[in-house]
């Protein structure tokens, strides 16, 4: 399985920024870690491996990012307003710098996003954010709303960023064309965000799966056997 490791200055970030890439081609997944993890989380954590056959194959190319919400969404010691807008160029920085990397180098117009809890939230909010550029999205045991990391702050910018508020409102007609599935577990903490978000495209007839696990938890052994299933019921032609 050929592995390769990325590093570059990011102009939207102004500061240095990671990632591991997974295969040789096929369809470009975006994999982000859990809260405040690292690029090497998904590969340390097996994930990678557990879908390796799919690399192998040249079915899809993961590149596994890196995450900045210890500077954004969870740094406590700089204001709400700005934890947003760190976020928000981390955002730019996925769509002009990571998702063209991707693009170009697979030939794929389109994208997939996947994560693990709060990777879920970054998968979720990037493919509803920018739903012209992803093809399905996979969030396992995922959060979506970002509320309780604000101390009470909100604002515009909040709202954009936060699935379960602007999602009930948006009427972009890719909506209807991603495929989505969210994964989540029968003792999953993050189980009532899942079925709420459910709820919010059942009420737009988004066409999704809510894919409820049985005797299972918010941890890495179920999240290793939802992925591989999901891409497995999924074509990347």
């Amino acid at each position: 399985m050929k592995e390769e490791y990325k590093k570059w200055h990011s102009n939207n970030l102004s500061a240095d920024f990671e990632l591991l890439a997974f295969g040789h081609s096929g369809y470009p997944i975006l994999l982000f870690p859990t809260s405040m993890g690292r690029y090497f989380e998904n590969k340390d954590f097996k994930m990678i491996e557990s879908i390796q056959w799919f690399i192998d194959e040249g079915k899809v190319k993961v590149y596994c990012i890196d995450s900045i919400d210890g500077l954004s969404w969870y740094n406590k010691g700089i204001h709400p307003a700005d934890r947003v807008k760190k976020h928000i160029c981390y955002d730019k920085l996925l769509l002009e710098e990571v998702s063209t990397m991707a693009r170009q180098e697979t030939g794929h117009s389109k994208i997939i996003t996947a994560g693990c809890s709060f990777g879920g939230y970054h998968a979720a909010n990037f493919a509803f954010r920018h739903p012209w550029l992803v093809s399905h999205m996979f969030s396992l045991s995922g959060v979506f709303d970002i509320r309780s990391q604000l101390d009470g702050f909100y604002n515009d910018e909040v709202y954009f960023n936060n699935p379960v508020d602007f999602l009930p409102n948006d009427n972009n007609p890719e909506l209807w064309n991603m495929k989505i599935i969210l994964g989540t577990a029968e003792r999953d903490i993050c189980k009532p965000d899942n079925e709420r978000l459910s709820q919010i495209l059942t009420d737009k007839g988004i066409n999704h799966w809510l894919d409820v696990r049985q005797n299972a938890d918010h941890d890495w052994p179920i999240w290793r056997k939802m992925l591989p299933e999901y891409l497995s019921q999924l074509s990347f032609n």
